[in-house]
């Protein structure tokens, strides 16, 4: 005998399971408050989930000035060296080849060029609006065909703008305590200049702080929640992406060696 069973219940049990795989999926990271004092005072943790420092004659709900703020950090910075001796790593950023000047210079000791008709600036890809920061002038051929099989020295200028405008972004997102969303001052930076031993080619690896294998961006939305004591920022969100694309670019040319601690 096939025993029937409704369709409100088949849904009702859908509903459920699908409820409890999000709750699941979208589980909080742990938390590291930092310990209070008994002064009253602002308690800045350090991203390794234990290294503490207080903040004198700043109480709970005030915010510190920028060089109170940088003041702790530097504090914090020089016990963990103390009990990690060696362990810092710098950034490797990759400076430009050839800076302003040297650019400018360069151009202005070349030939200048004769201006095009309308028609071949328009067949050289000149655009009205200025596309990827570019002027609105020849720049190329168009691109055809497919995206990675024909492209033009105009294409690559216009892509390399856009990574550079977006790695930017991050880099200021990186230095402002406001728009990361800290609530006690402090700014990525301060514990990490230039993005210093952040090791964004180790990612994705075991997080002790977050007892689960992690990728980059969780490890930077559990520093804005815990030292910085911000609000994490959503997977899709601009900013996030922003801080991750400059974060990876200043380690431009190191390996990738995922799970590395």
């Amino acid at each position: 005998m096939r025993v029937k069973i409704p369709l409100a219940l088949l849904a009702a049990v859908a509903a459920i399971s699908s409820g409890v795989i999000r709750s699941y999926s979208r589980a909080e990271a742990p938390r590291h408050d930092a310990p209070r004092s008994p002064s009253g005072n602002v308690v800045v943790a350090l991203c390794d989930g234990e290294t503490t420092a207080e903040i004198a004659g700043v109480k709970e709900g005030e915010t510190p000035t920028q060089a109170q703020a940088q003041a702790v950090a530097a504090q914090l910075m020089a016990e963990w060296e103390r009990k990690n001796p060696g362990r810092w790593e710098v950034a490797q950023a990759v400076q430009p080849p050839e800076g302003r000047q040297g650019a400018e210079r360069s151009a202005e000791e070349a030939p200048p060029k004769p201006a095009p008709t309308p028609g071949q600036a328009a067949a050289q890809g000149a655009t009205a609006g200025g596309a990827g920061g570019l002027p609105a002038a020849p720049q190329g051929d168009v691109q055809q065909g497919h995206t990675y099989g024909a492209f033009s020295e105009r294409d690559e200028r216009i892509w390399k703008a856009e990574t550079d405008r977006f790695v930017t972004q991050g880099h200021d997102i990186f230095h402002d305590a406001s728009a990361v969303g800290g609530t006690i001052g402090v700014s990525c930076d301060m514990c990490h200049p230039d993005g210093a031993n952040t090791h964004p080619e180790t990612y994705p690896k075991f997080q002790v702080q977050l007892g689960r294998v992690a990728l980059l961006r969780d490890m930077i939305n559990w520093c804005i929640q815990n030292p910085a004591r911000g609000k994490p920022f959503a997977d899709d969100d601009p900013k996030l992406k922003a801080i991750e694309a400059y974060l990876l670019a200043q380690r431009k040319g190191v390996p990738l060696e995922f799970g590395k601690h």
